[in-house]
């Protein structure tokens, strides 16, 4: 049986080692990521760390999944919104997203890794499964949209499209700041260009026949 450590952790201290956690995989990536270097950032033990959390893969899914659900929960708002058009939403969406993956680049690699696993539990993990995609406000104002402007493309082209536009710079950040000589600070100013720049592109393809 594992040995239980001397100091009893509190909800106070588990904030804090996952708020230490989350910096540390911020700064160093999830792979070069020790428990070790949590811990050090932290101000806890390592024993202490390894108890509660058990690895760094376990604290890892804690924290991330965390982020995910605050903000899936956060957006819901944004796209049942019925008095924002679809182009705000669109607008709103990127913004936040962008936002979100900024302060948590490792939640596509969580995201991934989990869709790779097992996509149905993922979703119950958010707790999205009960939800009426097409009784949302913003599902509506796309069958509107389509209708007036004649537009036959199905509307998962435009979430797929999307999605891409905003996750994949950060899935792709390593490679692309390498090969670029973009610095973190000049690759998030990138992403803050983007918050302006996706919604454009999506309406012209929104629009194009």
């Amino acid at each position: 049986m594992k040995k239980k450590p001397e100091i009893e952790i509190s909800a106070s201290t588990e904030d804090k080692i996952k708020e230490a956690a989350r910096v540390v995989f911020t700064r160093k990536g999830y792979a070069a990521t020790r428990t070790r270097d949590i811990a050090e950032e932290s101000g806890f033990n390592l024993a202490l760390i390894n108890y509660y959390f058990r690895s760094k893969e376990k604290l890892f899914d804690i924290i991330m999944l965390e982020h995910l659900q605050l903000f899936i929960h956060s957006i819901m708002g944004t796209v049942n919104d019925p008095g924002t058009s679809l182009q705000e939403k669109i607008e709103a969406l990127v913004s936040h997203y962008i936002d979100m993956l900024v302060k948590n680049p490792n939640i596509p690699l969580f995201v991934l890794n989990e869709i790779n696993a097992d996509p149905q539990k993922l979703i119950e993990k958010i707790g999205v499964q009960g939800v009426n995609r097409k009784e949302l406000v913003i599902a509506k104002q796309w069958r509107a949209f389509a209708a007036a402007n004649k537009i036959a493309v199905n509307p998962v082209h435009m979430l797929m499209n999307v999605v891409a536009l905003i996750i994949f710079p950060f899935v792709g950040s390593p490679v692309i700041r390498n090969r670029t000589g973009l610095s973190m600070e000049q690759f998030n100013a990138l992403m803050e260009e983007r918050k302006k720049l996706i919604p454009v592109w999506i309406n012209a393809m929104m629009l194009s026949k």
